[in-house]
């Protein structure tokens, strides 16, 4: 999310440890759990912030949007107890099968309607933007009120928002990101933005993606040149709601929270800065 048009390539091992002589063989990594984690995993930018609120607030804590864990197992190697929210069934397998022996619940459920049996979280986040692809401000509300709902009095929100963008198109051609890249299960996953846009509603972030055998050199960008023999490229594209800070705190208290001071994360090289929204239940 939030990706700028110069950002060197990452390389991610999205689908875990290789396999070992002797070892049970593993199913397939699901497509959709590789790219999540190359389009999403290696933005590490937010963690030290997830980290200090933690801390601060004790457990436990609920991580909206979990995603394969990337905030999540965090948390949990550092010992806090964390409940992982997500829609994806593949996403929150790979999460639990990396959390083998830590103090991580995974749920599915949508975060605009959940209901958990506990109500006694002490943190709640939403790091990467997750609560601007809710689907509009009534949604955003609802979830905030459903938050709301399983916070414990005194207890902490605190949702990501993008900052200033730094809009680029070479949807056409032209120099622009480098892909991302991952090999897994025998083949080589490709990522690269081609476009970030403002839009009267918000933002538009388009991709192109591309699966190739491992030992087949990666071909030249953009993917549709004539005689490329490799895989059809797939396009991937991500809406996200036009969110600012004071926009999001008046729909917070609507849902009965108070706003606090809201915390910048610094732009890397890689992504832009962004905010976080904070409130008090």
């Amino acid at each position: 999310m939030g990706l700028k048009s110069d950002h060197a390539p990452s390389t991610l091992p999205a689908g875990g440890d290789p396999a070992v002589a002797g070892a049970p063989s593993r199913p397939p990594t699901p497509p959709e759990v590789v790219w999540h984690d190359i389009e999403c995993g290696g933005y590490h930018a937010d963690l030290a912030l997830w980290h200090e609120l933690a801390e601060r607030a004790g457990e436990p804590v609920l991580d909206i949007g979990a995603g394969s864990g990337r905030v999540a197992l965090e948390l949990a190697r550092a010992g806090h107890a964390v409940t992982a929210l997500d829609s994806s069934a593949p996403l929150l397998a790979a999460l639990a099968e990396r959390a083998r022996g830590l103090p991580i619940e995974t749920v599915r459920a949508d975060a605009r309607s959940f209901s958990l049996a506990r109500d006694d979280y002490a943190l709640c986040i939403v790091p990467m933007q997750t609560i601007q692809l809710l689907g509009g401000r009534s949604a955003r509300v609802g979830f905030l009120r459903r938050a709301r709902a399983h916070l414990r009095p005194g207890a902490t929100l605190a949702c990501a928002i993008l900052g200033e963008l730094e809009p680029f198109d070479c949807s056409g051609g032209g120099v622009g990101p480098a892909a991302e890249r991952a090999s897994v299960d025998g083949s080589l996953y490709l990522s690269r933005a081609l476009r970030v846009a403002e839009t009267s509603r918000g933002v538009v972030i388009e991709r192109e993606r591309r699966i190739l055998s491992e030992h087949e050199p990666a071909p030249a960008w953009p993917f549709e040149r004539a005689g490329d023999a490799a895989g059809e490229p797939q396009r991937d594209l991500v809406e996200l709601d036009l969110v600012t800070v004071a926009m999001l705190g008046g729909e917070g208290a609507e849902a009965g929270l108070r706003q606090q001071p809201a915390r910048v994360l610094a732009a890397t090289d890689e992504h832009v800065a962004s905010s976080v929204v904070m409130f008090r239940a």
